[in-house]
């Protein structure tokens, strides 16, 4: 897929994003990011995102600066990972973990009969907590493995020291994923 394409598609997606009633309580405190990688994403580079994050402006979610290829380092290197083993998982969308979060997507998940994968921060090799970057290929395999191998569309990861537990929502573009956001925020 063309680098225009991606990036056309993650605009749309983005200003669609900013439309939905009631996703600004999904937002956490890092911010969340919108992410859509080329086909085959090898790095980085390979995928577009928004630049500085998603935020919280007049109660409505805003993105804070432009769409681009190389703005997100995080939801960047899990799309690089996921699609290792998920080549249909393009785009992702990080949001708020806590409890009454957490029984809205059970219940998503249970009626749409989609299972929910977790990555458990404490199974996390030392080694791999202190650099960066080999703490998301652990990530990536142990949700792979914990899920009867495969990466689940939902999944969330639980808090680690100085980590805030996310969900993400993968899909193959961003209307895949805002059609799913939707249904989960029962729009």
């Amino acid at each position: 897929m063309k680098r225009e394409k991606v990036l056309r598609e993650l605009k749309e997606g983005v200003r669609e994003l900013e439309k939905i009633k009631g996703f600004a309580e999904l937002i956490p405190e890092v911010r969340t990011n919108f992410a859509y990688a080329r086909e085959n994403p090898k790095k980085t580079t390979d995928v577009a995102a928004v630049d500085g994050r998603i935020t919280v402006v007049e109660g409505k979610p805003k993105a804070s600066g432009k769409v681009k290829f190389g703005a997100s380092d995080h939801l960047a290197r899990l799309l690089v990972e996921v699609g290792k083993y998920e080549k249909a998982w393009r785009c992702a969308l990080n949001f708020k973990f806590d409890k009454k979060v957490l029984r809205l997507i059970k219940a998503h998940c249970q009626k749409k009969g989609i299972p929910l994968g977790k990555i458990e921060r404490k199974r996390e090799p030392k080694g791999c907590q202190k650099e960066e970057r080999r703490s998301m290929v652990w990530k990536v395999k142990e949700l792979y493995r914990s899920s009867g191998n495969r990466i689940p569309k939902i999944f969330f990861e639980t808090a680690a020291l100085g980590k805030e537990p996310l969900f993400v929502l993968l899909g193959r573009n961003p209307k895949e994923v805002l059609a799913e956001i939707k249904e989960i925020l029962g729009g």
